[in-house]
């Protein structure tokens, strides 16, 4: 079974063993509630959304980040598992753990906001107010946009459930979509999210206002919709919550919900983010897999190109490493999802697209001054376009932006020497078009 159907019930505690297959689908496990059940009240409302942000917090702590980094130039491979290493390679088989899990636990997250956008509007409770029945209801269409937008930049057009799998019945006849079917779908949600959520708060770990105009800004940008992207972006920079704060270490080193976060995902440490581990040495117990290339070790550590970033990695010789993660031990790092520099390269970059030259260059150069960066000299529309391609490679090195950002522009071939397009998407699990008959034959090209 694929793990859309794994995904039917929201188990309580684990269900006992069953004698058949059909039993199992036919009956209610034991200590389980299906999840037609499972909204409610006004608690069973409340758990519900945090269950939806739990399974995003799953697939953004370690797998999709490594998606973003290691496949490209500024993250190489330093360990001993093969999972690591094809993707380093670029050479992914259909059974590579790291995209296996990004993609299940991807759609895992879908179903959980599916659960919430089906069954919420029929609850009645007096203490569910309307208020907080709009912002749940609005978090979870954005969690549901954010994760067909992360499977759409990953895998291309994908199956859109927007039901929750609670059957068999309930996944068949879903086809893979095309990618603008699906990148139309995201803007959907993020267009309900928009009017559901409440004006921006404190809180920046969970969805508002602002979140869904910075992820609509990044998705038009992808989809080169050049002035929708700047007016969102615009938006977001307008609010006075947020502005990028200075020195650049201090967004990581504080490091919650610092006033240049607009969405992050933030761990405990009774639910951890160990991502730490892949990039600290074996010396302060970590793994030492991902590792900063010798290329942006030296971008990081001229004045004059990294600026004050060279704060993003420490050691020395071949022993530098990256310390964007860095609760060792305690594992309660966030999950960067949108920062404020990124919206304001956003912006720079869909201004010059626009000819809009000087504005463009100013977006740019105010991520350069946080960063200690003189400002950018260049004066073309491609001198512009290369210098933003090149910022944010250094202010998101770590983060889940390169590898996206280098295939959506078109840029992998020349920069990454992945000049067979067909590589420049994610194969499909093997298991899934194995086990799903709407899925045969359905595989990206080339896998």
């Amino acid at each position: 079974m694929t793990n859309k159907i794994k995904s039917a019930f929201v188990f309580l505690a684990l269900a006992t063993a069953l004698s058949s297959c059909e039993k199992y689908l036919s009956e209610d496990p034991n200590y389980a509630v299906p999840s037609d059940r499972a909204v409610v009240d006004a608690n069973t409302a409340r758990s519900a959304i945090i269950g939806a942000y739990d399974r995003v917090q799953n697939y953004y702590a370690g797998n999709y980040p490594t998606l973003g980094t290691i496949t490209a130039d500024l993250v190489v491979f330093n360990g001993t598992l093969s999972q690591y290493l094809q993707l380093d390679q670029n050479a992914i088989p259909t059974d590579n753990v790291t995209t296996v899990a990004a993609y299940q636990g991807i759609y895992r997250a879908i179903n959980s906001a599916n659960s919430v956008i089906a069954y919420l509007p029929a609850v009645t409770d007096p203490l569910l107010g309307p208020a907080e029945k709009d912002k749940i209801l609005g978090e979870a269409y954005f969690i549901r946009a954010l994760s067909y937008f992360d499977l759409a930049r990953g895998w291309g057009g994908v199956q859109l459930q927007l039901t929750p799998t609670t059957t068999l019945d309930g996944i068949k006849g879903v086809k893979r979509s095309t990618l603008d079917q699906t990148y139309d779908q995201v803007l959907a949600d993020l267009i309900e999210a928009e009017r559901l959520l409440p004006e921006d708060a404190a809180t920046r770990n969970r969805a508002q206002k602002s979140a869904a105009r910075a992820l609509r800004a990044r998705l038009h940008l992808y989809r080169k919709q050049w002035a929708d992207a700047e007016t969102y972006a615009g938006l977001v920079i307008a609010s006075t919550k947020y502005q990028l704060v200075s020195p650049y270490k201090a967004f990581f080193t504080t490091p919650f919900q610092t006033r240049e976060s607009i969405f992050e995902l933030q761990f405990s440490a009774n639910d951890r983010n160990t991502f730490w581990n892949l990039w600290y040495p074996s010396s302060q117990g970590g793994q030492f897999t991902l590792k900063p290339s010798a290329s942006l070790i030296s971008k990081l550590n001229d004045p004059l190109v990294g600026g004050n970033r060279n704060t993003l990695i420490a050691g020395t010789g071949a022993n530098v490493y990256g310390v964007l993660y860095n609760t060792v031990g305690i594992s309660t790092d966030p999950s960067y999802v949108i920062r404020l520099a990124e919206v304001y390269l956003i912006r720079a970059e869909a201004r010059a697209q626009q000819e809009k030259l000087v504005p463009a260059v100013e977006d740019l150069d105010a991520v350069r001054a946080r960063a200690a960066v003189p400002g950018s000299t260049a004066v073309t529309k491609e001198a512009i376009l290369q210098a933003i391609e090149e910022e944010n490679g250094l202010e998101f090195a770590f983060e889940s932006h390169r590898w996206f950002d280098l295939v959506r522009t078109g840029r992998a071939g020349a920069v990454l020497g992945v000049t067979n397009q067909n590589f420049w998407l994610f194969p499909l699990p093997y298991s899934d078009v194995l086990s799903d008959p709407d899925l045969e034959g359905q595989n990206n090209p080339g896998y």
